[in-house]
């Protein structure tokens, strides 16, 4: 993690990164910069290391913490992928129209 001090306050900025993933029902995710947005099954994180999109059932968001970046999630984990931003959101956007 790294620190960048400027003259009113110091901002902490989360550079690791890392998913664990404990019996395919547990994901902890780190370095998390923005939830896009989620349902039971897909969560769209937006991570250091880009897109990152988790896809499951009786996916639950269990834990955030904002400030350092971390994300928990509970469910039936089936996938994980890294994806180009413009693509994905484009993607999940006309998937969730016609559905």
């Amino acid at each position: 993690m790294n620190y960048y001090e400027n003259k009113e306050n110091i901002t902490r900025v989360q550079t690791d990164h890392y998913v664990k993933i404990n019996n395919r029902k547990n994901l902890e995710i780190s370095g998390v910069k923005e939830v896009d947005s989620f349902d039971n099954e897909e969560f769209l994180l937006e991570t250091v290391m880009g897109y990152l999109i988790v896809r499951g059932q009786n996916l639950q968001l269990k834990n955030l913490d904002v400030g350092e970046g971390l994300v928990t999630i509970k469910g039936k984990i089936y996938e994980l992928s890294y994806v180009d931003e413009q693509q994905e959101k484009a993607k999940g956007f006309f998937s969730k129209l016609f559905k």
